[in-house]
């Protein structure tokens, strides 16, 4: 059954000590272990409820992921940097109450709509819409290939790429487009898209590597170091586009960018990553 993110990513505000919120993230929203980016979007739902301020929205994050964090209870303690009338600069840390140690920290900027240049030098790709690109989780089952906890919350297409989890494809560029939709959107009360729910299908860049290598490969994980986001438009579509570019991959570690479009051709967001790649073995 699907999840909600909303509801799975809420925070719990403690009395013992200013800026300390607690969690509880079920592992439905696992890779191997929670997926970084929704770990990414419990920090900042924690930093939001800090600032208690809703005109104040995300403009950009940062996250280093320090150690693994595994499902479970969290904690997240916020700190305010500063808090102006335009923006507010903040950061988090988040980690289990199960294991020692620091799991992720996050800085991250909330700002206020202000006038300025509207302009955009980016087109989106040119790929077909959701109803005519390939359902993931559909043929995945057809060819009896796993998938992890994640994707069952989300509506996945491809749009542009191999099917990955086949055999019998051409390598080509390190580039793969899919339609994301959440089975439960999130949605704010004036009905606009929770831009928290952005980080989750961010990090989701590693099969752009696939498609360079082809299809046959040794078996690797590729773990995220950090991940940052630039926040940039907001949206009422229910279907997202993510099109990620695995731009270099050397002495074990990958980069990747991404862009998220709505199908309406807004820029919502704009990221990049970091990952440390491993062997699967066994």
């Amino acid at each position: 059954m699907a999840r909600d993110l909303g509801v799975d990513t809420a925070v719990t505000r403690l009395k013992v000590a200013p800026g300390w919120y607690t969690a509880e993230l079920p592992p439905d929203w696992n890779f191997r272990t929670p997926a970084g980016g929704v770990l990414m979007t419990i920090a900042m739902r924690a930093m939001q409820e800090e600032l208690d301020d809703p005109d104040l929205r995300p403009i950009s994050a940062n996250t280093h992921f320090c150690s693994p964090v595994p499902a479970g209870p969290l904690e997240v303690r916020v700190e305010i940097l500063r808090h102006g009338n335009v923006a507010a600069q903040m950061r988090a840390q988040l980690s289990s109450t199960t294991m020692p140690g620091p799991g992720l920290g996050v800085s991250a900027t909330f700002g206020r709509l202000r006038e300025g240049f509207d302009l955009i030098d980016l087109e989106p790709p040119d790929v077909p819409p959701p109803e005519d690109s390939i359902d993931i989780q559909e043929q995945a089952e057809v060819a009896n290939a796993g998938q992890p906890a994640f994707f069952k919350n989300l509506d996945a297409r491809l749009a542009l790429g191999n099917p990955w989890w086949t055999s019998g494809w051409e390598a080509g560029p390190a580039r793969l487009v899919r339609w994301f939709r959440y089975i439960h959107p999130q949605r704010l009360p004036d009905g606009r898209l929770d831009p928290l729910a952005l980080p989750p299908i961010a990090d989701t860049m590693p099969p752009a590597l696939i498609q360079k290598l082809g299809p046959v490969h040794p078996p690797f994980h590729a773990p995220s170091l950090d991940l940052t986001l630039h926040f940039l438009e907001d949206t009422s579509s229910q279907w997202l586009l993510t099109h990620v570019h695995a731009i270099r991959a050397r002495a074990g570690y990958a980069t990747a960018n991404v862009e998220i479009w709505d199908d309406g051709g807004r820029l919502l967001a704009t990221g990049t990553q970091m990952m440390i790649l491993r062997r699967v073995l066994g």
